[in-house]
């Protein structure tokens, strides 16, 4: 696959998962470009990869994760794009929206497990690989954020939301 094809085929998908990461669809933006561009520069190591996706979709994270570095003042407000057009309620949006809210609020890690796992199916040995550390600390950062998740949720009456949010 040549790059220009991948731009046309995989850059989509790359956005979407970047959204979801980011937390914000202009912060995402810019992540993607940032990592087409390097990309582009090294395309033939990417293209003799065995799996091309994923060795993308790890400069997306280590890119968002070098931005937080830089920014860490910023905190984006949370929003996704969703796959294809779906019927969004009230209920549902605000629900979310309050999910997206707390992410971000989550240390930058830990919201990159959660997004690689929920949002990008990904197994803990994945993500390991992806983020570069081992299983365990995967699983370790997967059971804190869940925990900080689920102690804001009790303590807000809509309890709900996680299960919903995608």
């Amino acid at each position: 696959m040549t790059f220009e094809e991948w731009t046309r085929s995989g850059l989509p998908p790359l956005l979407r998962f970047a959204t979801a990461l980011c937390g914000s669809a202009h912060l995402a933006e810019d992540v993607v470009q940032d990592v087409a561009v390097k990309a582009q520069r090294k395309w033939s190591r990417i293209e003799a990869a065995d799996n091309a996706d994923a060795y993308l979709r790890r400069m997306a994270v280590n890119e968002y994760l070098d931005w937080r570095r830089k920014w860490s003042r910023f905190v984006p407000r949370a929003e996704i794009i969703p796959a294809e057009h779906i019927a969004d309620h009230a209920d549902r949006t605000a629900d979310r929206d309050q999910l997206l809210g707390e992410l971000a609020k989550l240390p930058r890690r830990q919201r990159a497990v959660l997004v690689l796992r929920y949002y990008g199916g990904l197994t803990d040995n994945e993500i390991a690989e992806t983020i570069g550390c081992s299983p365990g600390t995967v699983r370790a950062h997967a059971s804190r954020a869940l925990a900080s998740l689920r102690i804001e949720f009790t303590s807000n009456p809509v309890t709900e939301v996680v299960h919903h949010a995608y």
